[in-house]
């Protein structure tokens, strides 16, 4: 195996036993950028000189016997996360020239941990999509088909990190942006318990960097293993130095068990309010058979799950009201409109959007508190189990659809259409919360096509989730290299 393919883990100690230089690694992934991603189009922002700087310099300072956690391995950034001397425009075109003067904290923690920062990975415009095209870098396609999406928002980094474009990524989430694009690509992701990670930097341009946090996002690791999501954890996570970090250190509790067979599990693949496609429910059932095979306690049901339907309506008013803040004042006064004319009666999803983007301050605390009850539903649950197995989204990754009108938007499942944006009920089931979940490969659709699963936490608790998906892995197996790419790209 090449080494652009290899974890992090065994890059590092490579590096230790002096197999490897920095630099050799990552000539090699540019090399490997410059010869594969015309056809992916992950890496929008390339910064090659000074990842070849950065590599030298890594190099230079183990021999002089540092030894870092991420010292000398090549890695991406998502593009909305400020990098000093590289734009950043979440795909907004007026954004274009836009250089922010220094680095996001995130960033800062990377290089501080003495990863070399290959370059900026594509995103849709303003984050808002689960696909990655933008009128600035154009469109990233899927590694395992080039017609399909390698999901949003942080589907640059996932197209990247199955084509062995660095080790490691960093992506951001709220509305499953870390778990759609590994659950589509065949690799790794984790979104992170709300407030466990800082985000500061990751704001859209050209809005100062304050260290505040936006209400549902987390930014979170990305990579090619479930340990390597563990190892860049341990670099992202921690409070703003600026703020809760004046007061508090940071101390994740560690996994609830070691073993497979001291889990308690619940696994749920149907969802009220949208279909899961056969190719998805097979994976879930593949996570199942492993974990009772490896000895785990599994169970399909549970009265103390909280309501799905709640659940998905509640996430679907508190995400639009986060998102209709930054709408233009022409758009959001068509949506109050239309929401006006809503019938009391009607309780769809659609329906539920409209009316969050519109909600009043008393209207979003009644739902915050809702969500508190949520919250407390789900500790009562995570007493009696250790983590929740169910879908990221109900398809394998779809076909490219830039239709504008994302209320037009449609998406086949097993031969019937569904609102596109309904699909966000399985992302929305963790975020809603603030949950940890890990996203991880579950096998291939049977089309070839990459289908993953995402496993939920109790809050706070984010590496018991990750353990277990350590454990399924030596299970189930864990990333595949798309044997499609070379076919396709040379």
């Amino acid at each position: 195996m090449e080494w652009s393919l290899r974890s992090a883990e065994a890059l590092a100690a490579a590096l230790r036993a002096g197999e490897v230089t920095s630099v050799e690694l990552t000539d090699e992934a540019i090399a490997r950028i410059e010869r594969d991603d015309k056809a992916i189009n992950a890496i929008c922002v390339p910064d090659f000189d000074r990842a070849r700087a950065a590599a030298r310099s890594a190099d230079e300072a183990r021999a002089r016997g540092e030894d870092r956690p991420l010292l000398g391995i090549p890695v991406t950034v998502k593009e909305s996360y400020n990098m000093a001397g590289l734009p950043t425009t979440w795909g907004i075109p007026q954004q274009r020239n836009y250089v922010p003067a220094e680095d996001a904290v995130q960033v800062s923690r990377l290089k501080a941990a003495g990863a070399v920062v290959l370059g900026k990975t594509n995103v849709p415009f303003m984050l808002g999509d689960l696909q990655s095209f933008n009128e600035i870098y154009g469109t990233t396609n899927n590694p395992w088909d080039l017609g399909r999406t390698p999901g949003g928002s942080s589907g640059g980094s996932a197209a990247a990190l199955a084509c062995g474009f660095g080790a490691l990524s960093i992506g951001s989430d709220i509305g499953g942006s870390l778990r759609t694009p590994a659950h589509f690509c065949g690799v790794y992701a984790h979104k992170t318990s709300y407030g466990l990670v800082a985000s500061r930097g990751h704001v859209p341009p050209p809005a100062p960097a304050l260290p505040s946090e936006r209400d549902l996002a987390v930014v979170g690791p990305m990579a090619r293993t479930a340990r390597d999501l563990t190892l860049l954890l341990d670099v992202m996570a921690g409070p703003d130095p600026l703020t809760l970090g004046v007061a508090y250190d940071l101390a994740l509790p560690s996994a609830r068990h070691e073993r497979l067979s001291d889990f308690h599990v619940l696994v749920i693949d149907d969802h009220p309010l949208i279909a899961t496609s056969s190719a998805v429910r097979a994976a879930v059932n593949r996570v199942a058979d492993a974990l009772v095979g490896g000895g785990a306690r599994v169970e399909r049901q549970s009265t103390l799950l909280p309501d799905l339907i709640e659940a998905a309506t509640l996430y679907t008013q508190l995400l639009l009201a986060n998102l209709a803040a930054m709408y233009p004042v022409e758009r959001y006064e068509q949506i109050r409109t239309h929401a006006a004319g809503l019938n009391a009666d009607d309780q769809s999803l659609h329906a539920a959007r409209l009316r969050g983007a519109v909600f009043s301050h008393r209207d979003w605390i009644e739902a915050n508190i809702r969500r508190e009850r949520h919250r407390q539903g789900w500790r009562q649950l995570f007493a009696e189990f250790d983590a929740v197995v169910c879908p990221i989204t109900p398809t394998p990754a779809f076909p490219h659809d830039h239709n504008p009108d994302l209320g037009e938007r449609r998406i086949d499942i097993d031969g019937v259409a569904y609102p596109g944006a309904d699909q966000l009920v399985w992302a929305g089931l963790a975020t809603m919360p603030g949950l940890p979940s890990t996203a991880i490969p579950a096998g291939r659709s049977p089309e070839g096509l990459p289908v993953g699963v995402q496993l939920i936490g109790p809050m706070f608790e984010d590496r018991t989730p990750l353990r277990l998906a350590e454990l399924l892995e030596q299970e189930i197996g864990g990333f595949e290299a798309p044997t499609s790419v070379a076919e396709q790209v040379r």
